[in-house]
């Protein structure tokens, strides 16, 4: 195997034994088959478009076969089987589809002719052989480009994904999905071609990023500032990780009058600011802290344990009949709960468990902050800024890992001066997420943003502020401290690049997939850089 396409990959240039988040080389090679195969189904998609042919049904599965191969989804083999199989055959039938509408499909691509072998270990062969990370191009540079484009689409196929779930779509993000996705297997593209698309992927993931804010606001409410117990309650109790909200608003109906508190963990914590999650009172608070803790903190959970949407590596045998998962998510043995979304073996597993015993008091911390709260308080941001009181913003967001370099992140907001004030989002705030720094004027100089699924909120915050100043963007006293893990900060990435964000500081270290090369067109570009040694240095020369 080799998979280079997260942060923490080994020795900083690629994984080729066995992932650093727990993947092993049959589920990379099904990965990558998986990735091969749905890029002929795209294929096939954008003519059948070309001849008026729309299936929704085949859209969303694209969405969600990409979305599947983001790093930390999915590691059961049998569920990749069934992917293969199902997306050969989505494939094969709208072909049909397509030729009897007058319609020609590129046969050029091997994509299109891929025949999945007959069983589970010759799929695995066959996704082997494929070497499918250099098998994008000979050219070590456009190959850069080209993984730089897949790890942007799994991302914005990810948002996409979140958003329809909550009935949001737009047809023109499913073709932009399935057209991009096709372009990846040419092999006439040069370096301006494919960094145009990179720019591309960014753009349209605004837009998914727009849908997936309409589908949670919309669904429920606007996010209102809310302290967040840290500690525990005395009782039975179910841990929910992830990202979804719908899983957790249909948990916590389920579970309601059952005796049951329902906690948060990583990137759900900003679920407790939506009042029409907020408003069950079993819904108690929030448990966990940063990335490199999860196993331990999910062996000492006195309770069921379910993940949606997004995981961490694979559990341990010592919890793992604890553990269930919904969606996309799965590994083999764990109970995965289907689209019924019938929680009953979840909450019975809850029941059977200890729970806490007593209550814990660990303190709390704020959420909620999202662009209605902070817009809502404009005009005295803006008053501060003309009073001088707030000389600068710091966007400190991003995705957590375990690997070392990420205390950079807390010294940056332990040591930014008292006149900053500080927005974030994403799991990697809780890197410091539970630090007391004050106020100005009493706007909490920590404004959590949400999830990294609400960096549409951030992107509407700095524009609001750049229409009141008169100014772009750039020209605001606003700084991006952006950390990254995988795919869904890759494209919120190429999203900054698309609105024209330049200066971006972005680590712990760089994407190892990115050559020299690459890195100076983006250099060139949009002046990104990777974050100083210290916080204190990066702090001086943005303050200077």
């Amino acid at each position: 195997m080799f998979c280079n396409q997260c942060e923490q990959t080994a020795k900083g240039t690629g994984c080729e034994q066995i992932g650093v988040c727990g993947k092993r080389e049959d589920v990379a090679a099904l990965q990558d088959l998986l990735t091969h195969a749905t890029q002929g189904l795209a294929i096939v998609a954008v003519e059948a478009r070309k001849q008026g042919i729309v299936d929704n049904t085949v859209d969303r599965f694209i969405c969600e076969a990409t979305f599947a191969c983001l790093t930390n989804v999915d590691f059961d083999p049998a569920r990749f089987d069934n992917w293969i199989r199902k997306t050969v055959q989505l494939r094969n039938e709208l072909r049909v589809k397509v030729e009897a509408a007058g319609g020609a499909v590129d046969n050029n691509a091997a994509a299109v002719s891929f025949v999945p072998a007959p069983d589970l270990a010759g799929l695995e062969g066959q996704g082997a052989e494929l070497d499918y990370i250099n098998s994008l191009d000979d050219d070590e540079d456009l190959r850069s480009l080209k993984q730089i484009a897949l790890y942007g689409l799994r991302g914005l196929a990810a948002y996409t994904d979140h958003a329809a779930i909550l009935g949001q779509t737009d047809d023109e993000v499913f073709s932009a999905i399935n057209e991009l996705l096709a372009v990846l297997t040419r092999k006439d593209l040069g370096v301006d071609d494919l960094v145009a698309g990179a720019l591309k992927i960014g753009e349209v993931n605004i837009r998914a990023m727009e849908l997936l804010d309409a589908g949670n606001t919309t669904t429920y409410g606007h996010p209102v500032p809310t302290p967040v117990p840290l500690g525990a309650k005395a009782g039975k109790a179910i841990l929910v990780s992830g990202h979804d909200l719908k899983d957790l608003a249909i948990l916590l109906e389920q579970t309601q009058g059952k005796g049951i508190n329902i906690y948060t963990h990583g990137e759900m914590l900003p679920c407790h600011g939506y009042p029409e999650l907020k408003k069950y009172e079993h819904f108690h608070g929030h448990y966990g802290t940063a990335w490199q803790n999860q196993q331990k903190e999910f062996d000492a959970f006195p309770g069921a344990i379910l993940f949606t949407t997004n995981c961490i590596q694979k559990p341990r045998d010592s919890y793992k009949d604890n553990v269930f998962t919904t969606g996309l998510v799965g590994w083999p043995g764990i109970t995965h709960i289907g689209d019924d979304k019938d929680f009953k073996p979840v909450i019975d597993r809850a029941l059977a468990m200890p729970g806490f015993t007593a209550d814990e008091d660990k303190g709390e911390v704020l959420t909620g902050f999202g662009r209605n709260t902070v817009l809502g308080v404009a005009d005295k941001v803006i008053e501060g800024v003309k009073a001088g009181a707030i000389k600068h913003f710091f966007l400190v967001g991003g995705c957590d890992g375990a690997k070392p370099g990420r205390n950079y992140y807390t010294d940056f907001v332990e040591q930014a001066p008292a006149d900053t004030v500080i927005l974030t989002l994403a799991c990697g705030k809780f890197r410091f997420f539970d630090k007391k720094i004050g106020d100005i004027g009493g706007i909490p100089r920590l404004l959590d943003v949400g999830q990294c699924n609400d960096a549409y909120s951030a992107i509407k915050i700095a524009s609001a502020l750049a229409e009141a100043f008169d100014c772009g963007v750039n020209d605001l006293p606003l700084s991006m401290i952006l950390s990254w893990y995988e795919q869904k900060a890759c494209v919120i990435l190429l999203s900054l690049f698309a609105l024209g964000i330049q200066d971006i500081r972005l680590g712990p270290s760089l994407p190892a997939f990115i050559t020299p090369n690459v890195l100076n067109v983006l250099v060139d570009n949009f002046a990104i850089k990777p974050i100083a040694e210290t916080a204190q240095e990066d702090l001086q020369t943005i303050l200077a």
